[in-house]
């Protein structure tokens, strides 16, 4: 099966909270508002969206680098371990 391009690897899902939809990203690479990410895992789940707002400990930021855990609103729910790619 040919993979198609997935973009660079910017982090992995850490937590997912449903109620207000938001998922949390621990980052292998910086991100930043404006930034378009694709989420892939599990059975179905692969689909994109634009980085809109992001906080880093409960406060709005125009940029995230390595290492941080971001908490990004998601078009759709999202598990712990899913792939986040910047396309």
């Amino acid at each position: 099966m040919a993979k198609e391009k997935e973009g660079k690897l910017v982090g992995k899902i850490t937590h997912y909270f449903s109620h207000i939809e938001v998922g949390v990203i621990k980052l292998s690479a910086p991100l930043k508002q404006g930034d378009e990410i694709r989420i892939v895992g599990g059975e179905s789940t692969d689909f994109n969206q634009a980085v809109d707002s992001m906080q880093v400990d409960h406060k709005e930021v125009k940029s995230a680098k390595k290492g941080d855990d971001v908490g990004l609103k998601v078009s759709e729910k999202v598990r712990e371990g899913y792939k986040v790619y910047k396309v």
